[in-house]
């Protein structure tokens, strides 16, 4: 089970990232834009995810794997059950979140390409 621990630890040290606290939800963000996002108890996570192929993602395994709410329809999200992947996918996910969020240049600075 991917816990909020293992994707802190994952994103501490990348580039431009910081995390806040709104309404009882941990938050991480690349200036005001939010790339990860937990529910207040922690099971779910939000993460910025292409619109193009968020349908294609839920559908390929709807247990693990939520639309957002209606409200968060328009922007680049989907969201996981924690309790249905491991920290390596997790923190995967929340790479790949970043990189959508900082300049291209940040992301492939930081890959390494």
């Amino acid at each position: 089970m991917a816990t909020v621990d293992h994707i802190r630890s994952v994103v501490a040290d990348l580039p431009r990232s910081y995390e806040v606290l709104v309404r009882d939800q941990i938050k991480f963000r690349v200036g005001q834009i939010v790339y990860l996002s937990f529910s207040p108890d922690e099971s779910r996570m939000g993460f910025a995810f292409p619109k193009e192929e968020r349908e294609a993602l839920v559908s390929s395994d709807p247990e693990t794997y939520l639309m957002p709410a209606t409200s968060d329809m328009r922007f680049n999200w989907a969201v996981v059950r924690l309790d249905r992947i491991r920290d390596t996918e997790a923190g995967e996910l929340a790479l790949d979140a970043w990189s959508m969020v900082v300049p291209q240049k940040v992301s492939r600075a930081w890959f390494g390409e």
